[in-house]
Parts: structure tokens; C-alpha cells; sequence
């Protein structure tokens, strides 16, 4: 291609370099528009599109915005009496911007804790069912496109909107961290903020997901949203009372002078109360943004005899929380499967 060009230079003057130009700019124009883009590119993108610009989004962004300018608020109003000078973690000045508070206002993980679920459940409710009710999903099918072309693409043009927003989010309370106290995060910190905000992703992806699920096995949108939201209230609210009877029930008096009983109520007491999505966050989240966590269960004196107290390196942190990790990632993907094989077995045809 130079070389015949620089030939028909050669041989017609530097005059028609322009009009050159203008050829092959529309030669490679036409080849971008012959150019077929793939349908599962297209339904994301068009997933993308459509929850951005939906006022649902709108308004659950502006309430987590808020929320996390408000924390942001409390936690740099209140920095300078979290910082003590007998501070194991005081090298970690940056992270308290997401975890401290003072009693008016949670702190950041609180409200992504809390506003997460809401959040994966406002936008995977209505997900399938409400297509399936306005007869889009039929017209879709109608295109020679694959069936789990569209289930996935919802998921994933959900969960890229979720990145991004997470994202957005931490960075703007990194970069108002930083213009406030004239600190910049360690190459440390700024690790942990990082895998935080993925774990807060996969957080929400469960969520997500289950909401999904509720989509696929529900005909109508409200249904589905009702029970949701049902699940993240017993959750929250119903399941550590259970547990706690539970536990009442189970205790025995007389042994309560018994260390080593008192020790297997409470490994079992964490046990029953890890079956919870938000448990498992709360406390994997705060390991990572808390370096000085060096145990996420009862250890006895002779445990903790000759410990050096200080913060525990990112890689032990990491391996410390990797069981919550690893049960996230798989309630995502066990309700992503239930989603699934409903939605290709049923019947896309609107009655």
C-alpha cells in the first residue's frame, strides 16, 4: 500500500497527496463500517446503555454518592483523633478514611455493607421477567443470536456498571483523601483500596446474581424485587437474632467457667453466623482495611503469648480473608448457574 502510493506521488506531484489522503481514509472508513460487530458485544452494550440512563440508577447512585461524601466527611473531620501515637497501624493513616466514624454517621464499608445489596438488587429484579412480559425477549430470540448470549450479557454489562461505579467511587474518596491531609496513599494502601473495591464488586455480584435468579423464576418484576429484598432483611436483621436463640439454647451453665467450651460456642457461634453474604464482607473487608486484624476468631493465651502486636502484611491479610473470598465467589456462581438453567429451558414466547 506505501509503495503504490508514493508511486502515484511520483508520478501525479505532490498535488495529490490530499485527495490520497481522503482515499484511503475512506477506504479504511468503509472497511470500520462493513466491519460486523458481535451480537453478545452489542446486547451489553445496550444493557450498559439502558441502566445508565434508566432513573432507577440514577437514583440509586446519588443515594450511595451521598452516603459516601457524608462518611467521607465524618472520617476526615474526625482523622486526627483516630491517629494515636502507640497506633500499631499508624503507618496506615490513609485506609481510616474508610473505616472510622463518630457514633453520627457509619463509616464507608458500613454503608457499602448495607447499600450493596440494594444495589445489586434495583438493577437485576426485573431483569428477564420484564421483557419476557413486554414481548421483547421473544423479538430478541427471533435474531440469529445464541439464548445464553442474552443472560450473559445482562450479567455482565450489570457488573461492568457496578465496576465502574465502585471504582468512581473509591478513587473520589481517594483523591478528596488526599487534597484534605496533603497524604498520599502507600504503594500498600492504595493495594488494599484496590482489592477492597473488587471485593465490594463481588460483593454486589452476589446479590446481583440471586436478584437475577428471582427474575428468571418470577413472572412478574415485583415479586421478584419483594423477594429480594426479603432475603437482604432476614439477613440483616432476622438471621443474627436466630442465631443468637440458637446459641441460648444450646449453652449449658455449668460450663461456663470452662474455657475451652466458651471457645467451641463462639468457633460455632462464627460459624453459623458466616452463612450470612454480609457477615463474610463485613469481615473480610475489614481485615483488609484494618491491617491490624491478625485473627478473625477466638485464640486462647497460649496463642497469643509472645506475639509481637503490629500490622500484618497484605499477602497474610489476603490469605487471612481468602475463605470469604472463595464463598463469595461461589454464591455468585452457584446462583448464576440457577439463573441459567431455568432461562434456557423455559418458554420465551409472551402469553
Amino acid at each position: 500500500m506505501t509503495d503504490t502510493v508514493e508511486q502515484i506521488q511520483a508520478s501525479h506531484g505532490k498535488g495529490m497527496t490530499g485527495r490520497l489522503r481522503f482515499v484511503l481514509f475512506s477506504g479504511v472508513r468503509k472497511k470500520r463500517e462493513n466491519h460486523v460487530v458481535h451480537p453478545f458485544r452489542v446486547i451489553v452494550e445496550r444493557e450498559i446503555g439502558d441502566q445508565i440512563r434508566s432513573w432507577r440508577f440514577i437514583i440509586l447512585i446519588l443515594i450511595i454518592a451521598l452516603t459516601t461524601l457524608g462518611s467521607l466527611y465524618t472520617a476526615l473531620t474526625n482523622i486526627s483523633e483516630a491517629i494515636k501515637p502507640d497506633d500499631p497501624a499508624g503507618s496506615f493513616i490513609f485506609l481510616k478514611l474508610f473505616t472510622i466514624s463518630d457514633g453520627t454517621l457509619p463509616s464507608f464499608i458500613v454503608f457499602i455493607s448495607f447499600l450493596g445489596p440494594l444495589l445489586g438488587i434495583g438493577l437485576g429484579f426485573d431483569a428477564v421477567n420484564s421483557e419476557h412480559n413486554n414481548g421483547t425477549l421473544s423479538r430478541l430470540l427471533a435474531q440469529p443470536i445464541h439464548r445464553d448470549y442474552i443472560i450473559n450479557a445482562k450479567f455482565v454489562g450489570y457488573l461492568t456498571v457496578i465496576s465502574e461505579m465502585f471504582f468512581a467511587l473509591g478513587f473520589l474518596v481517594m483523591g478528596i483523601g488526599i487534597i484534605a491531609t496533603g497524604i498520599a496513599p502507600s504503594p500498600e494502601e492504595f493495594l488494599r483500596i484496590v482489592l477492597f473495591l473488587l471485593l465490594s464488586i463481588i460483593y454486589v455480584a452476589f446479590w446481583l446474581n440471586m436478584s437475577i435468579w428471582f427474575s428468571v423464576r418470577f413472572r412478574q418484576p415485583a415479586t421478584a424485587a419483594l423477594t429480594g429484598i426479603s432475603v437482604w432483611i432476614f439477613f440483616t436483621v432476622f438471621y443474627p437474632l436466630i442465631v443468637s436463640l440458637i446459641m441460648k439454647g444450646i449453652s449449658n451453665p455449668a460450663w461456663v467457667s470452662n474455657p475451652s467450651y466458651q471457645i467451641l460456642l463462639e468457633k460455632l457461634k462464627l460459624g453459623l453466623m458466616r452463612f450470612a453474604p454480609n457477615v463474610l464482607f463485613s469481615e473480610a473487608t475489614g481485615t483488609l482495611l484494618m491491617p491490624t486484624v491478625r485473627s478473625l476468631g477466638p485464640l486462647t493465651m497460649e496463642q497469643i503469648a509472645g506475639t509481637v502486636p503490629g500490622p500484618l502484611p497484605l499477602g497474610q491479610s489476603v490469605l487471612l480473608i481468602w475463605p470469604h473470598v472463595t464463598a463469595l465467589i461461589s454464591g455468585t456462581v452457584l446462583f448464576f448457574v440457577l439463573a441459567y438453567v431455568p432461562f434456557m429451558r423455559r418458554e420465551i414466547r409472551s402469553r
